[in-house]
């Protein structure tokens, strides 16, 4: 099987630089629409599929992006692997505005989202207790420490719904209670949705800010966040540059198991199954049904 690579690009990542044969593409989806067209191309000699998550011109809040549309999308568009780029606020001390987090962890406060493909009429569960895939995100650090980006290995992402930031108080239990590490309005329900499409997925976290609760930066300045989501733009492309040498041209199965996660996980039976639901689900669960 071919490596593809889709790359969903958050705040400040629109696009990927130096691809060949670059085309921009509409992926029709029964979900509904996609953020955005799909950018197609090949870098060096690797398929590639870029999604900006937020719609070019960044005309999409985290509530109101089509997370279902966006993965099935991708899955549409022969996607193996995808990379989630995002910009994020930190509880950490040690992960200064910059930095770049490689997630292996989520906690999903979020509450306005479709959050599965599947549901009344064909009924799955996943597991999502390692949402992320070791393979791809120690590729995604490799990169990363290639580019000279500081970069931290694993870390636990609170997924809030916004669109305001935290409270001192959230932002305190967050951090002190929950030990979370980071915190996006993104990364929920992107990650369990590529799961229920057999997709491995990272989760690459760019910090722009201490969040509200460090005594010396105090409430988030969203002039000082977007100073540092430009540079950290910079990066990610950087990073995204290398990922086709790491991965290689030809994609082998998941060690882990993502590209099978639906193995045994469709509960209903076939005769009980709703054609209408089974139709939308040709991509995501194709290979299953």
């Amino acid at each position: 099987m071919d490596t593809v690579i889709g790359v969903m690009g958050g705040s400040g990542v629109y696009d990927i630089e130096g691809l060949q044969g670059a085309e921009w593409r509409k992926v029709d989806s029964p979900f509904g629409a996609p953020s955005d067209e799909l950018l197609f191309g090949e870098l060096n000699s690797v398929k590639m599929v870029f999604l900006p998550r937020h719609g070019r011109g960044h005309a999409l809040s985290p509530s109101t992006v089509n997370y279902r549309a966006n993965i099935d999308a991708l899955k549409r568009a022969g996607v193996t692997d995808v990379i989630s780029v995002s910009a994020c606020g930190s509880f950490r001390e040690d992960m200064a505005p910059g930095d770049f987090v490689i997630i292996d962890q989520f906690i999903d406060r979020t509450f306005a989202r479709e959050k599965s493909f599947f549901g009344t009429g064909c009924v799955a569960h996943v597991s999502v207790a390692h949402p992320t895939c070791p393979r791809l995100s120690e590729a995604c650090y490799a990169a990363a420490k290639a580019e000279g980006i500081t970069t931290h290995m694993g870390g636990t992402y609170l997924a809030m719904e916004g669109p305001q930031f935290s409270t001192l108080a959230e932002s305190k239990m967050y951090r002190e209670v929950w030990d979370c590490d980071v915190i996006g309005m993104t990364n929920m329900p992107e990650a369990k949705l590529a799961r229920e499409a057999e997709l491995c997925y990272a989760s690459v976290a760019m910090i722009t800010d201490f969040d509200s609760w460090h005594p010396d930066h105090g409430e988030v300045d969203i002039s000082q966040i977007i100073g540092t989501l430009m540079g950290n733009a910079g990066k990610a492309k950087g990073l995204i540059g290398r990922l086709p040498d790491l991965l290689g041209t030809t994609r082998e199965t998941c060690p882990h198991g993502c590209d099978r996660a639906l193995e045994y996980a469709i509960i209903t039976q076939p005769e009980n199954r709703d054609p209408t639901l089974m139709a939308k689900l040709d991509a995501v669960a194709g290979r299953v049904l």
